[in-house]
């Protein structure tokens, strides 16, 4: 968790409470997870390629709902865009570790 600026896995959940406060947001972050284990196991049982599946299927319901219900950024999307820290800051959280 330290890596992420967290102090404790309660700020940490805090924090993730907040980012998917809409219940359309976790009903599509369920049904984006329940998809991904669904095409791991085709990749398993079938074909090989339904692992090209699991990411687009995964991330991309998931991300949908950020954007699109939740009105917000991902968290891997704060980090990508090197704006993670303001978001602490705006939470008022001190950030411990520095990884990058």
């Amino acid at each position: 968790m330290g890596d992420m600026n967290f102090r404790s896995l309660d700020e940490f959940w805090a924090f993730y409470v907040t980012q998917h406060s809409k219940p359309a947001t976790r009903r599509w972050h369920f049904v984006a997870t329940l998809s991904s284990i669904f095409f791991l196991i085709c990749s398993m049982l079938f074909k090989w390629w339904f692992l090209l599946c699991v990411p687009f299927s995964g991330y991309g319901l998931a991300w949908y709902s950020h954007f699109f219900i939740e009105g917000n950024i991902p968290m891997f999307g704060f980090m990508f865009t090197g704006k993670m820290d303001k978001e602490m800051k705006r939470l008022g959280k001190r950030p411990v570790l520095q990884v990058f």
